[in-house]
C-alpha cells in the first residue's frame, strides 16, 4: 500500500533514512519540551514508513519519556511479568543487566538475546515501544531491528500464499525459552501464562501493509502442523525474518532513544557483552495495540492470559 507523502512542514524536524529497508535518524527536536501536533503527526507518519526512529542527545528523565511516548497511544504498564518498575513509574520497563541474574538465573544484557516482536505473546501486543539509553558500555551492546514488511515481501509468492493461511501459537521463550526453568521468571510464566493464536501474516491496521508475524522469542509453533513440520517451516520464515538486508544495527549512547513500530519490526538485543564485566541500563515503554488481523479478516484469539492494556 503507498504510503502519502508527507505534510508540508515549517519546523525543523528532519528525517534521514539510515538503511535500504528499516530506520531514519530524526534530528532538530528536543524532547524535554511537548511536540506541537503537526510534529507529532509527522513521527508518526515517518516512523510507519521507516518502521524505526532514532534519535540521539535527548537526556529525559522518566516522566518525560512517558509523556513523549504519548505521542504514539495509550503507554502501558512496564511489563505483564514485571513488578521492580521505578518507584512512582510503573510504566518504564527496566533493561537493567544487574537485575537479570536473579531473575533469569544466569547473566544476561537484556531481557531477550534472540530476535522478536516485543510481547505478542498476549492477544493485543504493543503497537509501538520506546527504548531510551542510560548507562551503556563503551563498546558492544548495539541493538538490531528488521523489517517484518521486506521480509513478507521478499517471499516467493507461492510461500506468501501459502503462510498468509496459517496461524501460529506464540508464548514467552517461543520454541526455547532462554531462562532456565527453576528461575523467578520461569515460575511466574508458569503460574500465569500468556499465549495467543495469532496469523502468521498480519496486516498493518494504518498502512494496510502485509508483514511476516513470526520471530524466535516469541513463535513456539504453526498451529495444524506436525512438530517436524512446524519447526522446519518456523525456521525457513526466521531465516527470512532475520535476513541482514532488511535490518539496520543502532550503537547506543547515553541520551540516545529508538522508537519502532512492533507490529511490522522484530529486534535483537546484544549478544556480545557475556565475556565482559560492564553494565547496560536502559529504559522501556510501550504503547497498547490492536488486536492483529490477519489477509483473511481473521483477529488474533487468546488461549491464555489477559489483553495488555494501558490506563485510558
Amino acid at each position: 500500500m503507498t504510503i502519502a507523502p508527507d505534510l508540508p512542514t515549517a519546523t525543523d524536524v528532519t528525517v534521514r533514512p539510515v538503511a535500504g529497508h528499516i530506520g531514519a535518524d530524526i534530528t532538530g527536536v528536543d524532547l524535554r519540551e511537548p511536540l506541537s501536533e503537526h510534529d507529532a503527526e509527522k513521527l508518526r507518519r515517518k516512523l510507519h514508513r521507516y518502521k524505526v526512529l532514532f534519535f540521539r542527545d535527548q537526556h529525559i528523565d522518566h516522566a518525560q519519556q512517558i509523556a513523549f511516548s504519548r505521542t504514539f497511544g495509550t503507554v502501558t504498564p512496564s511489563h505483564p511479568y514485571d513488578d521492580e518498575a521505578p518507584e512512582g513509574y510503573p510504566e518504564i520497563l527496566a533493561v537493567d543487566s544487574r537485575k537479570y541474574e536473579k531473575r533469569f538465573g544466569r547473566t544476561k544484557y537484556s531481557y531477550d538475546n534472540q530476535w522478536h516482536t516485543d510481547v505478542t505473546a498476549v492477544v493485543n501486543p504493543p503497537a509501538v515501544s520506546l527504548l531510551r539509553a542510560h548507562e551503556v558500555p563503551e563498546r558492544g551492546g548495539d541493538t538490531s531491528w528488521t523489517n517484518l514488511v521486506a521480509a513478507y515481501e521478499g517471499l516467493p509468492e507461492s510461500l506468501q500464499r501459502l503462510v498468509e493461511g496459517l496461524r501460529a501459537e506464540h508464548r514467552f521463550g517461543g520454541r526455547r525459552p532462554q531462562w532456565s526453568a527453576d528461575s523467578e521468571y520461569g515460575r511466574r510464566v508458569r503460574e500465569n501464562p500468556f499465549v495467543t493464536e495469532h496469523s502468521v501474516v498480519r496486516v498493518h491496521p494504518v498502512t494496510g501493509e502485509k508483514a511476516l508475524f513470526v520471530q524466535p522469542g516469541f513463535t513456539a509453533r504453526i498451529v495444524g502442523l506436525s512438530p517436524s513440520q512446524s519447526d522446519r517451516l518456523l525456521d525457513l520464515l526466521f531465516e527470512e525474518v532475520t535476513n541482514p538486508a532488511y535490518t539496520v544495527r543502532f550503537r547506543w549512547q547515553p541520551g540516545s532513544l529508538a522508537v519502532w513500530d512492533n507490529r511490522a519490526t522484530a529486534h535483537l538485543a546484544p549478544t556480545d557483552l557475556d565475556h565482559l564485566d560492564v553494565t547496560r541500563v536502559l529504559y522501556r515503554t510501550t504503547i497498547e495495540g490492536d488486536v492483529p488481523v490477519g489477509p483473511d479478516g481473521r483477529e488474533s484469539v487468546s488461549l491464555s492470559g489477559a489483553a495488555f492494556r494501558g490506563e485510558k
